[in-house]
Order: C-alpha cells, then sequence, then structure tokens
C-alpha cells in the first residue's frame, strides 16, 4: 500500500505541484497568459505546498508531530490557492456591471503600499482578474484551479488526519 506512506504522498504532493506551477510557467511564456494578481497569489500557495512537501520528503520524519506539522503547513498554503482560486472564479461570474474596475499592477502596488493594505486590494480584485482568457472543455483557468488546488487540499488534509 504505497499511497499510505508519508513519505510516497509528500513526494506526490511535491511532484504534483511542480507539474502545476510548470503549467502556469507554460501558460505565462509559451502562451502569452499574463497572470493577475489573483493568480500570482495562487501559485504563492501551490509553492508553499511544493516547498513543504519537498522538506517533508527529504526529512522523513519519524515522530507524528512533525508528520502532522509539515502536512499542517502544505494544508494552510494549498487551501489559500483553492480559496483565492474560488475568489477568483466568483470575479469571473459577476456580471459585466459589478465588475471591478481595472486597478495598478501587482508591481508597483508592492513598491507604493503597505503589504496589507496590497493584500486587501489585491483579494478585492480588479477588471483584469474578471477577463476569461483561457478555456478548456468550457471552463476558465480559475475553475481549473480550484479544481486541481481542491484535490491537493483533500490529499493535504487526509495527510494531515490520517492515522499514522
Amino acid at each position: 500500500m504505497l499511497w499510505r506512506n508519508y513519505r510516497f504522498v509528500s513526494g506526490f504532493l511535491f511532484l504534483a505541484s511542480v507539474i502545476g506551477m510548470a503549467f502556469a510557467l507554460y501558460l505565462e511564456h509559451f502562451q502569452g497568459l499574463e497572470p493577475c494578481p489573483l493568480c500570482v497569489f495562487q501559485r504563492v500557495g501551490l509553492i508553499g505546498l511544493g516547498l513543504f512537501s519537498l522538506i517533508a520528503f527529504l526529512h522523513n520524519p519519524k515522530h507524528q508531530m512533525m508528520k502532522r506539522l509539515y502536512a499542517a503547513l502544505g494544508s494552510i498554503a494549498i487551501l489559500w490557492s483553492a480559496g483565492v482560486a474560488i475568489r477568483h472564479v466568483w470575479l469571473q461570474n459577476l456580471p459585466a456591471d459589478q465588475v471591478p474596475s481595472c486597478g495598478p499592477g501587482l508591481d508597483y502596488l508592492i513598491e507604493a503600499l503597505p503589504l496589507k493594505t496590497v493584500f486587501q486590494q489585491v483579494l478585492s480584485g480588479s477588471g483584469e482578474c474578471a477577463v476569461v482568457d483561457w478555456a478548456f472543455l468550457g471552463q476558465s483557468l480559475p475553475v481549473w484551479s480550484a479544481l486541481f488546488f481542491s484535490i491537493l487540499a483533500l490529499i493535504s488534509l487526509w495527510q494531515l488526519f490520517r492515522r499514522y
């Protein structure tokens, strides 16, 4: 029962994170899709899951407390991504007259504003986040991202709460 092995699941989560980031970078650099601020925030959580999963894979802790710590940190990171992706889907499904106006880019916000204000502004969304510029099987990229992140979150939470 390989899938029950802590190290195997950690390695799987790391590999899934790498594949997710590779796809995001492919869309950005080869398909010309510029990530909106919400997309960037989703990537942060995915990278967080990947880092915590890699550390857990390499460390392969014997104590339950350490296993649960890595799983909790990874779960928090990927739940962040899932939450931001769900918010992104919500923004894309707003009526056109309710879509927030486009604001300054993320680079400018980070340079000009305190970090708390940057988070508030980005999470409130902007017009550029509501644009659907890529779809697969009739669903936008944030929908597929939310599904992917939700599956990874379920696996991470299972890793956190399962018996060792």
